[in-house]
């Protein structure tokens, strides 16, 4: 039966917006109709840009001041803390004025504000449907969890049960909503082989992650030092054009701005060296590259980055030694098929697929399946 969905992502860096895009179209692709939305345009008088703008700033500029505001707003912990909710009410009238609106079936919130602002209305009895919540992070930090929320759908087995612990609310670990694009062999891997060989005259090369916004520490040094290790550092710069202009400088480096053809030069690549456990990671895990992960940004990447490496789908390397070592065993022999396999075991289902089934009343934390757990 066709359903509505309302989807609730946000502009911050651009993995939120990619599950969004990519939740819609399989669902879009099952016959039902997907409107997707910004929780952060449905804040107040240009609030919505304030939070984006300090968020970025603060990743960029001041890590350690946004990693005191991990550990006071995000990361659990007991007795009374900060949250995002006062900040999610004011968002509640714009969301309730476009449920109306739309009329969808549930409300799919991908962002961790707009869990909070569905779990709020949905405990008020304000929000009359489901608020089924796919979680994007490795370490489920305690914004994504509301008890008003329905349902939680996760990236990893651990996470889900994070939730249930938490929230004593049905939750599932489908793994990361990816494009199939990355799950398939890329056609343009082959053009990508010669670009590489013809910059890095037969050095493997080695993808290096700094997100949309081409966000890290010592990103220049590692470059350098991974080259004269003897790889060619491949650098995402996502859009920062200062950070590639600066990289394009360094010799036995390469710098990338934004890449229309990620599955492309993945498939071409040996290893991924990420600082973020995000989007870009579960991309490489898809496409079976392994990952390694170093030098994390503060809060929500490093509490992901260790645990990838806890639950063994990546390696996280704490010095260069360690790094270099990692991609030694990632890039070659039984190792390489370990970190691949282990990769590609956290997509255990169809994400899309349980969003149709809560909205429809037939999911159940307590069936049996891949990765699900209830109460």
């Amino acid at each position: 039966m066709a359903q509505r969905f309302l989807i609730l992502s946000a502009r911050m860096g651009a993995g939120h917006d990619a599950v969004a895009a990519e939740l819609g179209r399989r669902l879009a692709g099952g016959g039902h109709r997907v409107v997707r939305a910004d929780v952060l345009d449905l804040l107040p008088g240009g609030l919505g840009a304030a939070v984006q703008a300090g968020y970025r700033a603060a990743v960029r500029r001041l890590p350690c001041a946004y990693a005191a505001v991990y550990a006071a707003f995000f990361r659990p912990g007991q007795g009374p803390r900060p949250g995002s909710a006062p900040l999610a009410g004011l968002a509640a009238e714009r969301l309730l004025a476009l449920v109306r609106e739309e009329r969808p079936d549930a409300v799919v919130p991908v962002f961790h504000l707009a869990a909070q602002l569905t779990g709020r209305l949905r405990a008020e009895g304000r929000l009359r449907v489901p608020g089924v919540v796919v979680v994007t992070d490795f370490a489920v930090h305690r914004q994504w969890l509301h008890r008003g929320n329905d349902v939680h759908l996760c990236v990893c087995p651990e996470a889900a049960a994070e939730v249930l612990r938490a929230t004593g609310r049905p939750a599932a670990a489908p793994g990361p909503v990816v494009p199939p694009g990355f799950r398939s062999p890329a056609p343009g891997a082959a053009r990508w082989r010669q670009v590489l060989a013809g910059v890095g005259g037969g050095r493997p090369a080695v993808l290096l992650s700094a997100g949309a916004w081409g966000t890290g520490s010592g990103l220049l040094g590692t470059a350098g030092m991974l080259s004269r290790a003897g790889y060619l550092p491949v650098v995402l710069c996502g859009r920062n054009d200062r950070l590639r202009a600066r990289l394009d400088r360094w010799p036995g480096v390469m710098a990338c701005g934004w890449v229309a053809d990620l599955p492309g030069l993945m498939g071409a690549c040996g290893a991924l060296v990420d600082n973020a456990a995000g989007q870009t990671a579960v991309q490489a895990l898809a496409a079976g590259l392994p990952v390694v992960g170093y030098r994390p940004i503060p809060g929500h990447g490093l509490a992901g980055v260790r645990r990838m490496g806890e639950i063994g789908v990546a390696a996280y390397a704490r010095d260069p030694w360690e790094l270099v070592a990692a991609l030694d065993a990632a890039t070659a022999g039984e190792g390489r098929e370990r970190s691949i396999a282990a990769g590609r075991s956290l997509f255990a289902g169809d994400t899309a697929e349980l969003v149709a089934e809560a909205t429809q009343g037939r999911f159940s934390g307590c069936r049996t399946g891949p990765g699900t757990v209830g109460s």
